[in-house]
């Protein structure tokens, strides 16, 4: 009897062993998903043109940097902005926007995907259009690029920067949308169909008065943060004297130097992102509103947001990965990529902001200031005269 009850003890452990390892495993699953979103997608927006807002290009281009490094594809960010400050003819240097006066970040990188632009007829940035890609009210010949695309299980980041006051943001100095318009969209967002377009939104906008544009929020599962609160000012950040104008707005830069710091395994918090820009440092106050989110924002993952899901497989297996250089060379050499593997990235990998923000400037070369060898040439000739006179200049003509 003895032996059979040894067994069935055995057989008892066994099970107890693996169903374990299954609740382990489902709490690791669960603790993944715990979201409940599948997909990313964002939606950044500069509403303004003219050079003098240098700075709200950059604002949105350091955004577009960020939430590619971690992960999330073009395919995936509608960007939308108002002028080309790559292009402008006032521009020194050509095809790029720094967000530092170190000019050692071109946050305009090398393949940028702009959606909307300021000289597409069909594809302004105007309020219309916004309002379109986010209720997906778009003409039938829009291509997909240019679409928001999400479902019930897509997390949206929607960013903005521009001029804006009182409960509303001004799109290219010519028409602005206001907080009820902005509450009324994200409300179709979440009713369009019976099934919403959105699981979760974070909402952050740059500008003066920030606040009062999520006022008039009502709808589930937002969250909204601001650069400033009603009745204060957004401020610009780091001027350029080469440039002539400022390169960033305050909150948007110390956002960017936080985002640096994160990477796509990174269990930074919201409650984090809420503390990145006081007010000793933005001058203005930063505000942001949660009682619409259901979830805790200390229990909300920054790359909720700004990174992308990525597929993954648990396995209880273990794997060991080992670099084999010899096959590699070897296949390196038959079909001649062996560069490949030794060519840097250009774009996701340049030099972090945390890395130069305290560096000193560069020693510009010096240049003569403007009229001084004409000031040089009068100098000589006045000492000429007054030391020969001019009975002595027919020896010289």
């Amino acid at each position: 009897m003895a032996a059979p009850c040894i067994l069935t003890l055995a057989a008892w452990a066994l099970f107890a062993l693996r169903s374990s390892a299954a609740s382990h495993i489902e709490d690791q699953a669960e603790q993944l998903f715990r979201s409940g979103h599948t997909n990313n997608w964002a939606v950044l927006v500069c509403t303004s043109r003219f050079w003098f807002n240098y700075r709200h290009v950059a604002n949105t281009l350091s955004v577009y940097r960020s939430v590619k490094r971690l992960g999330i594809p073009d395919s995936h960010i509608v960007l939308m902005l108002a002028d080309d400050m790559a292009c402008n003819a006032r521009n020194p240097k050509p095809a790029t926007v720094f967000s530092h006066k170190n000019m050692e970040l071109n946050v305009y990188g090398d393949d940028v995907e702009v959606d909307y632009r300021s000289y597409e007829v069909a594809d302004l940035v105007t309020v219309e259009n916004f309002l379109r890609v986010l209720t997906g009210r778009v003409p039938p010949s829009t291509p997909r690029s240019k679409r928001l695309l999400s479902d019930d299980r897509s997390n949206i980041l929607i960013y903005m920067t521009g001029h804006g006051g009182n409960g509303f943001l001004k799109f290219q100095d010519s028409e602005e949308i206001t907080n009820i318009e902005l509450a009324d969209a994200f409300e179709q967002m979440w009713q369009k169909r019976r099934k919403p377009v959105y699981n979760e939104l974070l909402f952050i906008i740059d500008t003066c008065q920030g606040a009062s544009m999520y006022e008039r929020f009502y709808s589930p599962n937002i969250m909204a943060l601001a650069s400033s609160q009603v009745g204060e000012d957004s401020l610009s950040h780091q001027p350029d004297p080469a440039i002539g104008v400022h390169l960033m707005d305050r909150y948007t830069f110390y956002v960017l130097e936080f985002l640096e710091e994160i990477n796509p395994a990174s269990q930074t918090n919201m409650n984090d992102l809420f503390q990145v820009c006081p007010k000793s440092l933005c001058v203005s106050t930063p505000g942001h509103r949660t009682d619409l989110f259901q979830r805790d924002p200390k229990n909300v993952l920054i790359t909720d947001f700004f990174g992308s899901v990525r597929k993954v497989e648990i396995t209880t297996e273990k794997i060991s990965l080992q670099w084999d250089s010899q096959a590699v060379d070897s296949s390196s050499q038959e079909d001649g990529t062996a560069e490949e593997f030794l060519e840097p990235l250009t774009y996701a990998e340049q030099l972090p902001v945390a890395r130069i923000i305290h560096q000193k400037p560069k020693l510009k070369d010096w240049h003569p200031p403007g009229g001084f060898i004409l000031g040089l040439w009068a100098l000589i000739i006045m000492v000429f005269f007054k030391t020969y006179g001019i009975k002595h200049m027919k020896f010289i003509f």
